[in-house]
């Protein structure tokens, strides 16, 4: 048997055509289509449960120096925690209503309804934007992670 047809033809073919390059590259770029806004949205799920965390410490920190002084503290530097930073590099915004030097209620975060949302502090983090506004209808407060209810609900302000 004579192979010498059969290496010369081998030979000639050394490696993919272009339709085969395309194919290949066509699957991988629909295996990144899926993957990327999945990934997309676990990291945004896992910054957003970091700052419910983070929301939940300083919430027990503040208690704490309640039951110690009598008093919330007037800013959470008075904690120790002035330079708290929450998952995206900004710091938690603290302010305290009950026993503090509120005139009016320009400050205080306000469900759909405009009511405030808290009767002893406020505590939050302003998201991924890193803006906020008092209001939770506003677009800048829609991903902010804020605490409700006077501790009765952490989570998405976009969620309440």
């Amino acid at each position: 048997m004579d192979f010498s047809l059969y290496s010369c033809a081998h030979r000639d073919r050394r490696g993919f055509t272009l339709v085969e390059l395309l194919v290949a590259l066509a699957i991988l770029a629909t295996l990144a289509a899926i993957a990327l806004p999945i990934y997309g949205h676990y990291v945004t799920s896992a910054r957003n449960r970091e700052a419910m965390a983070g929301l939940s410490t300083l919430s027990g920190e503040i208690t704490i120096f309640f039951v110690s002084n009598g008093a919330y503290p007037d800013s959470l530097a008075d904690l120790g925690r002035g330079n708290f930073l929450d998952p995206w590099g900004n710091p938690y915004q603290y302010l305290r209503i009950n026993g503090g030097d509120n005139k009016g209620l320009g400050k205080m975060r306000k469900d759909h309804n405009l009511v405030p949302v808290n009767t002893d502090y406020d505590l939050y983090s302003m998201g991924a934007d890193g803006r906020s506004q008092p209001p939770f209808t506003a677009q800048a407060s829609r991903d902010d992670i804020v605490r409700c209810n006077n501790g009765g609900y952490l989570g998405l302000a976009s969620d309440y």
